[in-house]
């Protein structure tokens, strides 16, 4: 049996290893990073120091800041390792597929479940708002597109399907808001439905394709 201790050591050892993968894929990307971290949290608290200072009570409120540089900092981090995540896997194959499974709640996706020699790509998404089928590759995706709908339609006929291209083109959508774009699709079917949808998608399956790996954020940062 597992004391208390060691229970609490595996539940925060995952977190811990997320955390340095996000931190290393970070400072590849941004070699900044770890000076950026410093001036923030030492900034932020010298701030508080001043204002307690200028109230007279700076080791007070040096010690309410302290808590508060953390998690400025903390926040921080937080948006300049989603930006990084996504620019270490830009124009990887598979990309756009590493991103949508990083949705944990409410979508399921199959990746490749249709692929060119070219490297075009399509994958399945399955939510509430019915089936998104997601393409990646060159210009002569929207054919590869065309069909997957077509036989997709086949196999769950009246579920709705949204058709996405990822891409920094008019009228796609970039890889970085595709996740936030997929969760702002409106709902339009039940629980029930979306679940029934799955099963009947399973036997279809995918490909075996290469997905870039590596710690994707599971919210999509905002983007301005």
């Amino acid at each position: 049996m597992f004391t208390r201790k060691a229970k609490e050591k595996k539940i925060k050892t995952p977190r811990f290893q997320t955390f340095r993968d996000a931190y290393s894929v970070t400072k590849v990307v941004k070699p900044w990073i770890p000076l950026a971290l410093i001036a923030i949290f030492l900034a932020t608290w010298l701030i508080g120091i001043a204002i307690g200072t200028g109230l007279g009570h700076p080791i007070y409120f040096g010690f309410i800041f302290l808590p508060l540089s953390a998690l400025t900092t903390l926040l921080f981090f937080t948006r300049q390792a989603g930006t990084a995540a996504y620019s270490s896997i830009e124009g990887q194959i598979g990309a756009g597929a590493s991103v949508l499974m990083a949705i944990r709640k409410g979508w399921t996706t199959t990746p490749a479940v249709a692929v060119t020699r070219n490297q075009d790509m399509v994958h399945r998404s399955v939510g509430r708002a019915g089936i998104v089928l997601t393409a990646e590759g060159s210009h002569g995706v929207s054919q590869l597109l065309s069909d997957e709908r077509k036989k997709t339609e086949r196999f769950a006929p009246g579920v709705p399907i949204t058709i996405v291209v990822v891409g920094d083109e008019q009228g796609q959508i970039p890889l970085r808001k595709l996740q936030k774009h997929l969760q702002k699709l409106p709902k339009k079917l039940t629980a029930h439905q979306m679940r029934e949808v799955r099963v009947r998608l399973k036997a279809v399956g995918g490909l075996s394709m290469p997905i870039p790996k590596g710690p994707m954020p599971t919210r999509a940062p905002k983007i301005r």
